[in-house]
């Protein structure tokens, strides 16, 4: 009932609530993206959804315009504190995480979800191997277990198995948990950028759910 009902009324309770406050944010934000390189607000880029269905998911562009892609070993999205390619509001935007409040767009016209696995680029499908594709039997989340818990700090691949147990533990209850540890996260700043490096045991972080 609630993954297959309830879950969309939250959404879209939630999302139309927070879309004053949304127009107000990019009605001070906009002008300053803009004004620092003459590009565009917004960042469309298609991505995979449920059952492998491609839609544009929408985010502030932080970038600078025609920045070159870089991934990591894994595939994953470069992501750093000294990323040349960002603009100045565009750190200021990626540490707060307001690059991906337009995503309230997509929870509304249905793409998304607020709790669910972040979702990939087309082109990662191809990469998936053994239960990997079951990521993709729910719809992707502006946040999910892997943002609560360990944000950047753990590989593309490991991440996915994350995406999997939320999908074999959804609850309302999981959901509730993962919602206020990000909004603890975001307002801590931790864990913002990608280490390849990182040895974080996910046993220590999953002991608290």
């Amino acid at each position: 009932m609630y993954k297959r009902f309830i879950k969309r009324v939250f959404d879209l309770i939630l999302s139309i609530i927070a879309l004053p406050f949304w127009f107000i944010i990019l009605i001070i934000i906009g002008p300053i993206m803009y004004l620092q390189d003459k590009g565009s607000i917004f960042y469309n880029s298609p991505r995979l959804g449920k059952n492998g269905q491609i839609f544009t998911m929408y985010k502030f562009r932080s970038m600078k315009m025609n920045a070159p892609d870089l991934r990591n070993t894994d595939g994953s999205t470069f992501n750093a504190d000294d990323d040349p390619r960002l603009t100045k509001i565009g750190k200021f935007i990626r540490k707060t995480s307001l690059d991906e409040t337009p995503q309230l767009i997509n929870i509304i016209k249905g793409d998304m979800t607020i709790i669910g696995p972040r979702p990939d680029l087309p082109e990662h499908r191809e990469l998936y191997k053994g239960n990997e594709a079951r990521k993709l039997e729910v719809k992707p989340g502006v946040t999910g277990y892997n943002q609560a818990y360990y944000r950047n700090t753990v590989p593309w691949k490991e991440r996915i198995q994350y995406d999997i147990y939320y999908i074999d533990n959804l609850s309302f209850w999981l959901d509730i948990k993962i919602f206020f540890k990000t909004a603890l996260s975001v307002l801590k700043r931790e864990d913002i950028y990608v280490s390849e490096n990182s040895t974080k045991s996910s046993k220590s972080k999953s002991a608290g759910m």
